[in-house]
């Protein structure tokens, strides 16, 4: 039987004992499960998957056979954790496209944006939708759904080669279909509609060597399969104007799936006021940056084609003007060492970077590389694994309370690894190390409170402050007192300056992040123990306001998601072009 293809109708009985006991456990363990489902199998023989329960349980509910029970559904989810920091977090991948870049570690897979491999499951799933940002979108939202997830509130995360060197019409229509497919699901279906086509299956099958020997590089390829299409490597069918844009933002205001949050990817060397702006009219909140490394003479044998001087310039643009700055760093790239990783982490904490987020993506030999070649010619090592934990252990406990450490170590396929670490847990081995050694990890990842029920009397309040190059930045953050589990946070910044390049933001205190961790609760929906219906939100915000008031402040602005906006008017914002303001 195909899962998707799934009717639940004929098999209500089975799944209402199912449900029934799932909600008498008292004392349930990840293996309750697993003891209830062969007590009734499917047809006498199969076990009903997860998703299929889920379908069962909605069925159940709409036709009034089964009361609406929270507690059953967290139950018999799959994969709780996707959503367990608060957003359902949705990613797609932009089409393949010539890059600016000449990184020598880079992968070089035609059939994918650069840095990007065909085997990656993210990239797997564009490939299979024909790298259409409906499609992506929608069906990822169908999965979530079809798996126990709330789809209410979405961080919709583009990356792909470098955003900023796509063409401003594609970046436009990109982000327009996706706040259609948001606008859309729940409402009505329109993959049919899509026309889409992936013209870059056939990217493999053009040779790397041409006749007198040369080799084709990556832009090169990828112009020869763009062959048909029009102006700037798009298509007809992927233009999109800002009013047509700006039509799509407004009706997410009231969707039923919400943009909380938009991520792009881009290159420090490729940000300016201007790129700034433009990212920011788009609907972003984040930005993913490649940092690489602050050592101007790695940056420099690895081809990166910036400095640390281009880093920080883009980081100030981006803080001044509200965007959460999400860094990638790359230790063992091609002529560092433990040591110089070591120090080059604590130069990410000098004000002039001091990231929100970031991404710890040890270096891999991966195959049509420049650092492949070297590899093969003794020029390059990666770390070994004593070196690659000697890394981790000496930069994880310096990583401040106020940044969340997103990843450590990148899902590449270890097919295709030729050499460097292939353990997808090395985060695990790192952390229990340190635990050893009595030096926990304390970013925002490893004190989050995830799906846990709290207790309104067991929190307390805690600030950091910090320098920036752009201003003062206040990490507001409530936690548990009993085990340091952060619940939900804020980003303040208190800017030096008055002057700025967006004039509505001149004067005023920014807040850059609201964010509160637990499950996914759904719009409207209040569960007891549930960190994002506490207030804790509201109290946050009403705090900064208390100290941008204390600082001079006049105004304060927030950069709001789309989908986030009524949220900011009902507490006193109001949205003036790019950003929303309130008066203190």
């Amino acid at each position: 039987m195909n899962k998707y293809a799934f009717d639940p109708k004929p098999y209500r009985d089975d799944i209402l004992a199912i449900v029934n006991e799932v909600a008498a456990v008292k004392r349930w363990t990840p293996k309750s499960l697993q003891k209830i489902l062969p007590r009734h199998p499917r047809d006498g023989n199969a076990i009903f998957s997860r998703d299929q329960l889920v379908m069962g349980y909605r069925l159940l509910v709409s036709e009034k056979l089964a009361d609406e029970n929270p507690l059953v559904l967290e139950r018999i989810r799959m994969k709780p954790t996707r959503t367990v920091s608060g957003v359902a977090p949705v990613t797609v991948l932009t089409k393949p496209f010539p890059c600016p870049g000449k990184c020598i570690f880079c992968p070089n897979d035609v059939r994918m944006p650069k840095s990007y491999l065909a085997d990656e499951p993210g990239a797997q799933r564009a490939e299979r939708n024909m790298f259409d940002p409906y499609l992506q979108v929608f069906n990822r939202l169908r999965a979530f759904m079809n798996t126990g997830h709330s789809t209410d509130k979405v961080e919709l995360i583009v990356l792909g080669g470098t955003w900023s060197f796509y063409p401003e019409e594609y970046q436009i229509w990109f982000i327009k279909r996706c706040f259609d497919a948001l606008n859309d699901f729940g409402v009505r279906d329109r993959r049919d509609e899509v026309k889409s086509v992936n013209m870059f299956e056939e990217a493999n099958r053009i040779p790397r060597k041409t006749a007198d020997g040369r080799t084709r590089s990556y832009n090169e390829i990828v112009h020869a399969v763009s062959r048909g299409a029009t102006r700037d490597l798009l298509t007809a069918s992927e233009l999109s104007s800002w009013s047509e844009l700006e039509e799509a933002q407004v009706a997410n205001e009231s969707a039923s799936s919400r943009c909380v949050g938009l991520v792009i990817e881009t290159r420090p060397d490729y940000i300016d006021e201007h790129e700034v702006i433009k990212i920011r009219r788009l609907g972003a909140t984040k930005v993913q940056i490649g940092i690489q490394s602050l050592n101007d003479r790695v940056m420099e044998l690895n081809r990166r084609g910036h400095g640390a001087k281009e880093t920080a310039a883009a980081i100030h643009l981006l803080r001044r003007a509200g965007f959460k700055i999400h860094a990638h760093w790359m230790p063992n790239l091609y002529g560092s060492t433990p040591d110089s990783d070591i120090d080059d982490y604590k130069k990410l904490w000098q004000p002039e970077f001091s990231p929100d987020e970031l991404k710890i993506y040890p270096t891999s030999v991966i195959a049509n590389t420049v650092l492949h070649e070297k590899y093969k010619q003794g020029e390059y090592s990666p770390y070994t694994y004593e070196e690659l934990l000697q890394v981790l252990t000496g930069t994880m406990p310096l990583t401040p309370r106020y940044c969340r450490l997103t990843r450590v170590v990148r899902d590449i396929p270890s097919t295709d690894i030729v050499a460097g670490n292939k353990r997808t847990n090395f985060r695990q081995i790192a952390e229990e190390e340190l635990n050893k050694m009595g030096s926990p990890c304390q970013c925002i990842r490893c004190r989050e409170i995830r799906g846990r029920k709290i207790s309104p009397e067991d929190l307390q309040e805690e600030r950091i402050e910090y320098k920036t190059s752009a201003g003062t930045e206040h990490f507001l953050s409530w936690k548990t007192r009993s085990d340091d589990r952060i619940v939900g946070f804020l980003r303040l910044l208190l800017p030096d300056d008055g002057d700025h390049f967006i004039p509505e933001l001149a004067g005023n205190a920014v807040i850059r992040e609201v964010h509160v961790y637990g499950q996914v609760v759904a719009l409207g929906e209040r569960q007891e123990g549930r960190t994002q219906h506490l207030g804790i939100g509201s109290r946050l915000i009403r705090t900064a306001e208390d100290i941008a008031r204390s600082g001079g402040f006049s105004a304060i602005s927030v950069i709001s998601a789309i989908g986030t906006r009524k949220y900011y008017y009902r507490l006193g914002f109001r949205l003036h072009s790019l950003y929303m303001h309130k008066p203190l």
